[in-house]
């Protein structure tokens, strides 16, 4: 959704760098070039003209003049000003000190509140909650339905007393949800209410009975991130009518502009609390204004990374696949490159995942055009192997490929080049294992560890460092040179009483070295 915005303050931020000192013009410049990208991005326009001024206030001030890298500094002040429009710290639930903790759903027709309260019901159960849903939306037709199947993909209790489409009282039945709940334990209620194609009188008044009647501990909006300016309006209207505690941003992985979810926070007081970001029930998290911010300037995300990664992966095995690689390369086989590509692929989509990590906005077609199949070729060809071929690949043949290749559906070239990309992985993690770093990526031309260097071509020696004609300066350059030697022994450098005739870089460093 911010890929749109995220290429323009790219672009903007592109022209400072390189720039030694920034003039007025320069600033104004760069905020102007905000300033459209913003509006584009359909962001409200008071909210615009606060944070352009914000900054420009800031980056004229001594806070960049006197700054050793001027440009950096202006993303910094962009950085910590668009965490503050997005509602500066993560806000948490709050929850009941007597359970069960109450949460009401409210916002407009389609806005996604009933997928919503599956997620947000699987998410807190993964949380250690027993969580528990009510189908108050009455009114939507099959929306009962659509609650409890919702409810059973997610594996929590739902509370569906009546038939719905029109039947029964939503009042009645949020009321009677809190009794059932303490007879059954559940520790937190999610009250799904019913919305309206717009905003009306007898909707504000149905969410505002069953507020009254259930005295929920949060009132969450749920708003639909891909309509834009008319988000803030919705928001700010239910804001009069009924109150709500916190937003929820659904939709998030829509193509419209993202310009309502920037504004929202800012327009209601009200901080965005989770969002939603695609159609599975995985995907949704608490919402953290400072690792959007990061995302949006195309800084990554590598907390949210980390965080997905520990859900995923067992400390257990991940210590047990350590201990194997440090053993020796051939410890590891393609049933353990197997069971960790199914371990990555558990903890989302490739390409979310690639999205992630800082730097990768520049290569934003690559990722969108990735096939997420690949992954799932890779694996019937693995599975196409018998158990001694997989535990050695080294006895794959001609025949045995033309055999693996018909047995998984693929051409024997890829076959192949699966085997040589398990060579070339196997090598780098066993020597990152052993402590020897990281040797590169393998395969890349021009990468250390990659195709980029022949083996085996001869280099030419380095010429020696050329000494003064001057006997003064060159005794000058020979006592400093014994006093960096001196206080470098802890870098590998030749410390006090050590020969420097006998140092030598690492093999790790040497690779890193371009041919000379």
């Amino acid at each position: 959704m911010f890929d749109t915005l995220s290429d323009r303050l790219s672009a903007t931020f592109k022209n400072l760098r390189g720039k030694g000192r920034l003039s007025e013009a320069d600033i104004d410049a760069t905020a102007r070039e905000i300033r459209i990208a913003l509006l584009e991005a359909d962001v409200a326009l008071t909210v615009v003209r606060a944070f352009i001024k914000q900054v420009k206030e800031r980056a004229l001030g001594a806070e960049v003049s006197q700054a050793l890298n001027p440009a950096q500094q202006v993303i910094k002040i962009v950085n910590e000003e668009l965490i503050g429009v997005l509602g500066g710290e993560t806000r948490r639930l709050r929850f009941a000190k007597n359970p069960p903790t109450v949460i009401m759903l409210a916002g407009l027709q389609g806005a996604g509140k009933t997928t919503l309260a599956g997620k947000l019901g699987r998410w807190l159960q993964q949380q250690g909650h027993t969580p528990m849903l009510v189908a108050a939306d009455l009114q939507r037709p099959n929306a009962v339905n659509q609650l409890s199947v919702v409810a059973e993909r997610a594996g929590v209790a739902v509370f569906a007393p009546e038939p719905g489409n029109g039947v029964g009282d939503p009042v009645r039945v949020a009321e009677d949800s809190i009794t059932y709940a303490r007879d059954k334990q559940h520790d937190v209620v999610i009250v799904d209410t019913a919305g309206r194609l717009g905003i009306d009188q007898e909707l504000m008044q149905q969410a505002a009975d069953i507020r009254d009647a259930v005295s929920p501990d949060e009132v969450l909006f749920v708003v639909d991130a891909m309509i834009g300016q008319d988000a803030v309006t919705t928001a700010e209207a239910f804001q009069e009518g009924v109150g709500f505690d916190g937003v929820v941003l659904s939709k998030l992985d829509g193509d419209a502009r993202g310009g309502a979810a920037l504004s929202v926070a800012q327009v209601t007081g009200k901080q965005i609390m989770f969002a939603s970001n695609g159609e599975k029930l995985d995907d949704f998290d608490a919402f953290h204004p400072d690792r959007m911010a990061s995302r949006i300037l195309g800084m990554g995300d590598m907390l949210t990374l980390i965080e997905k990664a520990e859900q995923t992966f067992s400390q257990q095995e991940a210590e047990k696949m350590a201990a194997k690689l440090a053993k020796g390369p051939k410890e590891f086989t393609l049933d353990d490159f197997l069971a960790q590509m199914e371990q990555v692929r558990k903890m989302g989509s490739i390409s979310k995942l690639l999205g992630m990590m800082p730097g990768m906005g520049q290569m934003k077609d690559q990722i969108n055009n990735l096939d997420e199949r690949e992954v799932d070729r890779t694996a019937a060809i693995i599975k196409s192997m018998t158990p001694a071929e997989r535990a050695e690949p080294t006895i794959i043949n001609g025949s045995r490929r033309a055999r693996i290749a018909r047995g998984s559906g693929v051409d024997v070239s890829a076959v192949k080049g699966l085997v040589e990309r398990f060579f070339d992985a196997r090598k780098m993690m066993s020597r990152m294992a052993q402590g020897g770093g990281m040797p590169g990526m393998p395969g890349m031309p021009g990468m250390p560890g990659g195709g980029g260097k022949k083996k085996g071509k001869q280099q030419k020696k380095a010429k020696g460092k050329r000494q003064s004609g001057n006997p003064m300066k060159r005794q000058q350059e020979e006592q400093a040179a014994a006093a960096r030697r001196a206080q470098g022994g802890a870098l590998g450098i030749p410390g006090p009483g050590q020969d420097p005739g006998d140092f030598e870089l690492p093999q790790e460093f040497k690779d890193m070295l371009p041919p000379k």
